[in-house]
């Protein structure tokens, strides 16, 4: 959903703080801790005049890898698990959001004019030294500073990138670093997309036109390098892109979300999104996708699968609490997991404040598939929380 995942991330405070910010001449964005909640940032109605996602759509491929200047906001959304050839483990999140100002660009006679801001986040993972380093930016796309688009895409921020280098297989060269923190890998789509929800079309809410466009390639073939304290490694694995774009917000009675994107190793995939309600409920809307080995998918509605919180993990930083371990149980698939994160601690403390982060599974039955993901939450800190 975010990433349903999946984010509608900081839509509301982009659009005032940010932009008020930025036009004073900032680009990076301010430090904000322990940041504001998710509910906060998306709560109220979506301005008017932005398209919405109300029917299904026929996705054409590669147009829709890119942006769509219509809606609101969109993002690009990659997470993985890697791995050295000595064994040492890594996770990773790039994400580049585009939020619109307004529906339809206006002339501007200067060139710091622009009418989307960028942001991103860069987030990394040293499982074995027990580090998690994350950072996050924001410019107006202007004067090549950051953007999306072009054939071949190419979305941006400063230095940070992701960048289509080649067509069939779909590939895109993702950049980051930040001060000795750094990834340069290369990913790979060896599977067909996987549409999520209706065909692409993924209701939040009862409300007509409060969904998105969503799809994703969750097994994406990655290599490449990775920099953390200063040593950088050769890494392989698997990567996960989540795209999705709309004009929504969170209901009235929504404070957020949990999103599970799982790769197992018999080959299948899973995303599920929970919506939490603010009295700690689920909401109805809340749904996924199974994709088999062979690239074929179906989907995953609320009653095809339960989620118990088994343990809990309190942020020193923010003092909020988040679920750290779960039992994750499709019956109709066969998959009963038990989720628990690399390391505890991977909470962002950015514009707006979550949990996203590189976790492992175990099967609770015999001879169970077993694998890596990751999970993002959204929304902690105060509403009442139910594991199911």
């Amino acid at each position: 959903m975010r990433r349903g995942p999946v984010l509608l991330v900081a839509v509301a405070l982009l659009c005032a703080a940010a932009l008020v910010w930025l036009l004073a001449g900032g680009w990076s964005a301010p430090r904000r801790e322990p940041g504001i909640s998710v509910a906060d940032a998306l709560g109220g109605s979506p301005p008017e005049g932005f398209l919405r996602a109300s029917t299904p759509r026929s996705f054409q491929f590669p147009a829709d890898h890119g942006p769509h200047p219509g809606f609101r906001t969109e993002w690009w959304y990659f997470t993985g698990n890697l791995a050295a050839a000595g064994g040492r483990r890594f996770g990773y999140q790039l994400t580049f959001f585009r939020v619109a100002m307004s529906p339809v660009p206006s002339k501007r006679a200067s060139r710091w004019g622009a009418n989307d801001i960028i942001m991103a986040h860069f987030a990394l993972t040293d499982v074995e030294g027990r580090r998690f380093h994350h950072f996050e930016r924001f410019s107006r796309s202007a004067l090549g500073l950051a953007g999306a688009g072009g054939r071949p895409l190419r979305v941006w921020l400063e230095d940070w990138s992701a960048t289509e280098v080649g067509e069939k297989p779909w590939r895109m060269r993702l950049t980051a670093r930040e001060g000795n923190v750094a990834v340069d890998l290369t990913v790979t789509a060896n599977r067909p997309v996987a549409l999520n929800g209706d065909g692409g079309l993924s209701q939040k809410s009862g409300e007509p036109g409060n969904a998105s466009y969503y799809y994703s390639l969750p097994r994406m073939e990655t290599a490449g390098t990775v920099t953390a304290g200063g040593e950088t490694a050769t890494v392989t694995g698997l990567s996960w892109l989540d795209r999705e774009w709309s004009t929504s917000a969170l209901g009235p009675d929504q404070a957020g979300w949990d999103w599970f994107a799982l790769q197992l190793d018999d080959g299948r995939d899973v995303m599920f999104y929970r919506l939490r309600r603010r009295d700690g409920g689920t909401e109805p809307w809340s749904s996924g996708t199974l994709v088999e080995a062979d690239g074929s998918y179906r989907h995953l509605t609320r009653e095809d699968v339960r989620i118990d919180v088994l343990q809990w993990w309190r942020s020193p930083a923010s003092g909020v609490r988040y679920p750290s371990r779960w039992r994750f149980n499709v019956p109709a698939a066969n998959i009963d997991l038990e989720i628990t994160p690399r390391i505890p601690d991977q909470e962002l403390l950015v514009t707006v404040r979550y949990w996203e982060g590189a976790v492992k599974m175990q099967s609770r039955a015999p001879g169970g598939p077993s694998g890596s993901g990751y999970v993002e939450m959204t929304g902690y800190g105060g509403e009442g929380v139910s594991a199911n």
